[in-house]
Protein backbone atom coordinates (compact mmCIF):
# COMPACT_ATOMS: atom_id res chain seq x y z
CA UNK A 1 0.00 0.00 0.00
CA UNK A 2 1.46 3.23 -0.77
CA UNK A 3 1.68 6.75 1.48
CA UNK A 4 -1.36 8.26 -0.21
CA UNK A 5 -3.65 5.19 0.19
CA UNK A 6 -2.49 4.68 3.48
CA UNK A 7 -3.20 8.74 4.33
CA UNK A 8 -6.86 8.56 2.58
CA UNK A 9 -7.89 5.02 4.48
CA UNK A 10 -6.51 6.66 8.18
CA UNK A 11 -8.38 9.76 7.43
CA UNK A 12 -11.25 8.33 6.41
CA UNK A 13 -12.41 7.41 9.63
CA UNK A 14 -15.52 9.23 11.01
CA UNK A 15 -12.91 9.58 14.66
CA UNK A 16 -10.02 11.43 12.24
CA UNK A 17 -12.86 13.59 10.90
CA UNK A 18 -14.64 14.78 14.28
CA UNK A 19 -10.89 15.57 15.50
CA UNK A 20 -10.46 17.58 12.03
CA UNK A 21 -13.96 19.31 12.37
CA UNK A 22 -12.85 20.21 16.16
CA UNK A 23 -9.57 22.01 15.21
CA UNK A 24 -11.49 24.22 12.45
CA UNK A 25 -14.35 24.71 15.09
CA UNK A 26 -11.68 25.78 17.04
CA UNK A 27 -9.62 27.81 14.45
CA UNK A 28 -13.30 29.36 13.78
CA UNK A 29 -13.73 30.34 17.18
CA UNK A 30 -10.69 31.98 17.65
CA UNK A 31 -11.19 34.29 14.66
CA UNK A 32 -14.14 35.32 15.59
CA UNK A 33 -13.58 36.24 18.95
CA UNK A 34 -10.53 38.25 17.52
CA UNK A 35 -12.88 39.90 15.85
CA UNK A 36 -15.11 40.55 18.56
CA UNK A 37 -11.70 41.95 20.45
CA UNK A 38 -11.09 44.21 17.62
CA UNK A 39 -14.92 45.44 18.12
CA UNK A 40 -14.80 46.22 21.66
CA UNK A 41 -16.95 43.69 22.72
CA UNK A 42 -15.82 41.41 26.12
CA UNK A 43 -15.19 37.35 25.82
CA UNK A 44 -18.59 36.04 26.82
CA UNK A 45 -17.03 32.80 28.48
CA UNK A 46 -15.74 33.41 31.95
CA UNK A 47 -13.07 31.09 31.95
CA UNK A 48 -11.43 32.95 29.17
CA UNK A 49 -12.00 36.24 30.41
CA UNK A 50 -10.09 35.71 33.54
CA UNK A 51 -7.73 33.81 31.29
CA UNK A 52 -7.09 37.32 29.18
CA UNK A 53 -7.20 39.62 32.69
CA UNK A 54 -4.71 38.01 33.56
CA UNK A 55 -1.92 37.86 30.95
CA UNK A 56 -0.28 40.96 29.59
CA UNK A 57 -1.37 39.98 25.93
CA UNK A 58 -5.22 39.05 25.48
CA UNK A 59 -4.37 37.20 22.35
CA UNK A 60 -1.46 34.99 23.70
CA UNK A 61 -4.26 33.89 26.46
CA UNK A 62 -6.64 33.27 23.55
CA UNK A 63 -4.21 31.18 21.48
CA UNK A 64 -3.41 29.06 24.71
CA UNK A 65 -6.97 28.36 25.52
CA UNK A 66 -7.55 27.02 22.26
CA UNK A 67 -4.19 25.23 22.17
CA UNK A 68 -5.41 23.69 25.49
CA UNK A 69 -9.13 22.83 23.71
CA UNK A 70 -7.72 21.13 20.81
CA UNK A 71 -5.21 19.09 23.42
CA UNK A 72 -8.30 18.38 24.88
CA UNK A 73 -9.57 16.91 21.52
CA UNK A 74 -6.72 15.04 20.67
CA UNK A 75 -7.22 13.22 24.27
CA UNK A 76 -10.56 12.65 23.44
CA UNK A 77 -9.72 11.30 20.15
CA UNK A 78 -7.02 8.36 21.62
CA UNK A 79 -9.60 7.21 23.82
CA UNK A 80 -11.97 6.61 21.18
CA UNK A 81 -14.65 9.38 22.35
CA UNK A 82 -16.53 10.12 19.35
CA UNK A 83 -20.02 10.55 21.23
CA UNK A 84 -18.01 13.17 23.18
CA UNK A 85 -16.15 14.84 20.12
CA UNK A 86 -19.55 14.83 18.48
CA UNK A 87 -21.12 17.40 21.08
CA UNK A 88 -17.90 19.35 21.23
CA UNK A 89 -18.69 19.99 17.93
CA UNK A 90 -22.04 20.44 18.05
CA UNK A 91 -21.31 22.96 20.55
CA UNK A 92 -18.66 25.02 18.92
CA UNK A 93 -20.44 25.15 15.66
CA UNK A 94 -23.26 26.70 17.72
CA UNK A 95 -20.83 29.33 19.27
CA UNK A 96 -19.29 30.08 16.12
CA UNK A 97 -23.00 30.63 14.57
CA UNK A 98 -23.61 32.93 17.52
CA UNK A 99 -20.49 34.89 17.00
CA UNK A 100 -21.01 35.13 13.31
CA UNK A 101 -24.89 36.24 13.57
CA UNK A 102 -23.28 39.06 16.47
CA UNK A 103 -20.68 40.46 14.45
CA UNK A 104 -22.95 41.04 11.83
CA UNK A 105 -25.57 42.31 13.55
CA UNK A 106 -23.09 44.94 15.00
CA UNK A 107 -21.83 45.94 11.99
CA UNK A 108 -25.58 46.46 10.33
CA UNK A 109 -26.13 49.10 14.00
CA UNK A 110 -22.99 50.76 13.24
Amino acid sequence: MDGHAKLTSTTGDPLNQLLVQFSYLQALDFLTTVAFMLHGVQEGNPLVRMAMSVTANPLSALLFVKLAAILLGIYCWRLRRSRLLLRMNVLFAAVVAWNLVALIVNAVRV
